[in-house]
């Protein structure tokens, strides 16, 4: 069996915890969760905060040769409801097409009171 590579990406900024960004076995990228934390939009509502996340997901894309055409699945935790409408409008302009496997999930608080939203994702490559 091949262990699976650790990968940080500078574009990402430096991680300051125990994780990596992603994780790559085989063909599959796990991304580990991402926010709009040290971004323009970390304390913009949910709609901003997601374009950031997007942003950050299509340079790991890149990273990778591939785009968000790969997406396979993502998880996305948020703050509160109050803001779906926007958010859906969010996802479907970034997807597009390719539509992934989904679950949001709502959550009590981010690691920061300003995050809004978390987005994990695998990528198929």
């Amino acid at each position: 069996m091949t262990l699976p590579e650790r990968k940080n990406y500078p574009q990402l900024g430096e991680v300051n915890a125990p994780y990596v960004h992603a994780v790559k076995q085989g063909e599959t990228l796990y991304v580990s969760g991402l926010t709009a934390f040290g971004t323009a939009a970390q304390q913009g509502n949910m709609a901003e905060q997601a374009e950031a996340i997007f942003e950050q997901l299509r340079d790991v894309a890149a990273a990778e040769n591939t785009s968000l055409a790969a997406l396979l699945k993502v998880t996305i935790f948020i703050t509160s409801f109050t803001e779906i409408a926007a958010l859906r409008d969010v996802l479907y302009r970034n997807y597009g097409e390719h539509l992934p496997a989904s679950s949001l999930v709502q959550v009590s608080g981010l690691f920061s009171t300003d995050l809004r939203i978390e987005i994990e994702a695998i990528f198929a490559l």
